[in-house]
C-alpha cells in the first residue's frame, strides 16, 4: 500500500463566539485543525490532523505541505513502515534545524504520522487501540526513536515492561470493550462562563456520571475563589475538582495562588508555569504537596517528558495526541510514564483530541500500564458532531471506538463548511 497523494486543509471552528475553550492565557480560541488526507494506490485513505486555536493554523498547513514530499511514495503496510516514515519526517538533516523536534514542524509531522497510523489501522479493519494492542512487544519497541532516552529507559527495559503486561491482556481488551475508560470533563470550567453556568454544568456533569471535573483559573484570584467555592458547593466533597492555569504564573506566584485555593480541595494544578520549566514544576510540586501537579499538553517531545519524570516534577502526565510527532513518539512517552510509575491522563481539550487520545489510553491499559488507577481522559462536549466516528460517553466513561482507524476523519460537509477562509461559515462572518 503506497501513498500517492496528500491533501491538506485549513479547518477552523468559531468557538470564540461562545467562549468555549476560554482560559487565562487563551481567552478567545477558535478551535482549528490542520487536516490531512493520505491517498493510496489501494484506494484506502488515512486521515489525521494537528490541533491549533486559530491564527497560525495556516502556518501548520504550510509545514505539512513541505513535509508531504517525504510521505508520497512511502509504503504503509505495517509497523516497520510506520517507524521508517516517522524517522523520515523528523530527521531530515536541514528541516530538523527548525526544531529540532519541536514547534510547527513537529506539529506538522504529527498530522502526517497520525494519518499514516489511521491508514494502517483502517487497512487492518481495526480501531487503532486494538491495532496497537495486537502488536508484539518487539514491534512496539521498534516503532520508537530511542535517541536521547537510554539514560532513563532502554529498549531492553521497555521490552521487559511490555512483556510484563502481556498476561491478562485479552481480559483487559474485553473489559475496555465492555466498560470503556473513565473520563473527566472540562466543559463546566471555561473561564469565560459566568458562575451560574459553571454551577449548572458542574451539577449536570455529576448527574452524568463524572467523578472529576476541571476549572480554569489564573486571571483573577478572587474570581477563582468565588467560582471554585460555587463549584465545590454544587458537587460536594466526593467529586475531584482539578484546576488548570494554562501556564499563567511564575513559580512563586503559582504556589501562592494555589495555596489560596487549597481550602476547596483541588485535585491537581495543571500547567502552573511554563511547560519548558522542568525545575519550576519540580519546585511547585514540592511546595504544594499534597496538591498534585499535572502537565504535558504543551510539552513538545519525549525528551522533555523524560526530564519531567527524572526530576520528579509531575504527578500526572498529560500527553497530547498531536503536540508531539504522533503515535510513535507517544508510544515512547507511555513507556517512560510506566517506567516512572506516573499515571497518564491525556489532554483532550480541542477539536478531535477526544477522538484520538482515547485510543492511546486504552492501549496503555491493555498493553503498557495494565491499570486504570488514578487515570482519566479529559472530555469536552463540543465539535464531536463533525466526525464520522465521534466519541461516545456513557456514565462518565469513554466507550471503546469500534470503527477501523484512529477516529480522525471529519465529515465532508464539515470540511467544506469550516474551511478557512473561503468556507461558508467564514464567508458569512
Amino acid at each position: 500500500m503506497t501513498i500517492t497523494a496528500v491533501d491538506v486543509l485549513d479547518v477552523r471552528f468559531p468557538t470564540s463566539r461562545s467562549l468555549d475553550g476560554s482560559d487565562a492565557m487563551n481567552p478567545d480560541p477558535d478551535y482549528s485543525a490542520a487536516y490531512v488526507v493520505l491517498h493510496t494506490d489501494s484506494g484506502h485513505e488515512g486521515h489525521g490532523f494537528t490541533f491549533t486555536i486559530g491564527r497560525g493554523n495556516d502556518i501548520c498547513c504550510a509545514a505539512i505541505e513541505t513535509l508531504s514530499e517525504y510521505v508520497i511514495g512511502a509504503e504503509v503496510s505495517g509497523p516497520a513502515d510506520l517507524a521508517a516514515l516517522y524517522q523520515r519526517l523528523t530527521h531530515d538533516s536541514q528541516i530538523r534545524w527548525l526544531g529540532p523536534e519541536k514547534g510547527v514542524m513537529h506539529l506538522a509531522a504529527a498530522a502526517l504520522v497520525n494519518a499514516a497510523w489511521d491508514l494502517a489501522a483502517r487497512r487492518a479493519g481495526l480501531p487503532l487501540w486494538r491495532y496497537l494492542s495486537g502488536l508484539s512487544p518487539e514491534e512496539v519497541v521498534a516503532c520508537i526513536d530511542w535517541r536521547y532516552l537510554s539514560d532513563a529507559l532502554t529498549p531492553d527495559e521497555a521490552l521487559a515492561l511490555l512483556r510484563e503486561a502481556e498476561p491478562g491482556k485479552a481480559e483487559r481488551i474485553a473489559e475496555i470493550e465492555r466498560d470503556g475508560y473513565p473520563a473527566y470533563t472540562t466543559s463546566p470550567g471555561w473561564l469565560g462562563y459566568d458562575d451560574a453556568k459553571v454551577v449548572r454544568l458542574a451539577r449536570e456533569a455529576v448527574a452524568q456520571g463524572y467523578r472529576q471535573i476541571k476549572l480554569k483559573v489564573g486571571a483573577d484570584l478572587e474570581d477563582d475563589r468565588r467560582r471554585f467555592a460555587a463549584a465545590r458547593s454544587a458537587v460536594g466533597p466526593g467529586i475531584r475538582i482539578a484546576v488548570d492555569a494554562n501556564q499563567r504564573w511564575d513559580v512563586d506566584q503559582a504556589v501562592e495562588w494555589v495555596k489560596a485555593l487549597a481550602e476547596f480541595d483541588p485535585w491537581w494544578i495543571e500547567e502552573p508555569t511554563s511547560p519548558d520549566d522542568v525545575l519550576g514544576h519540580a519546585a511547585i510540586r514540592e511546595r504544594l504537596a499534597p496538591i498534585k501537579v499535572a502537565t504535558g499538553e504543551h510539552v513538545h517531545n519525549r525528551v522533555m517528558f523524560k526530564q519531567l519524570l527524572q526530576a520528579g516534577a509531575i504527578d500526572f502526565l498529560q500527553l497530547d495526541a498531536a503536540r508531539v510527532a504522533g503515535v510513535n513518539e507517544n508510544l515512547a512517552i507511555l513507556l517512560l510514564a510506566r517506567k516512572f510509575d506516573v499515571p497518564v491522563c491525556p489532554h483532550a481539550g480541542g477539536v478531535g483530541l477526544c477522538e484520538l487520545v482515547c485510543h492511546l489510553s486504552m492501549f496503555d491499559y491493555t498493553s503498557v500500564s495494565a491499570t486504570m488507577e488514578d487515570r482519566v481522559i479529559e472530555y469536552v462536549d463540543h465539535l464531536h458532531e463533525h466526525f464520522t466516528a465521534p466519541t461516545v460517553i456513557e456514565d462518565g466513561r469513554y466507550r471503546a471506538p469500534t470503527e477501523p482507524g484512529f477516529s480522525a476523519e471529519m465529515k465532508r460537509d464539515s470540511l467544506v463548511r469550516f474551511s478557512y477562509p473561503h468556507g461558508p461559515e467564514w464567508r458569512s462572518n
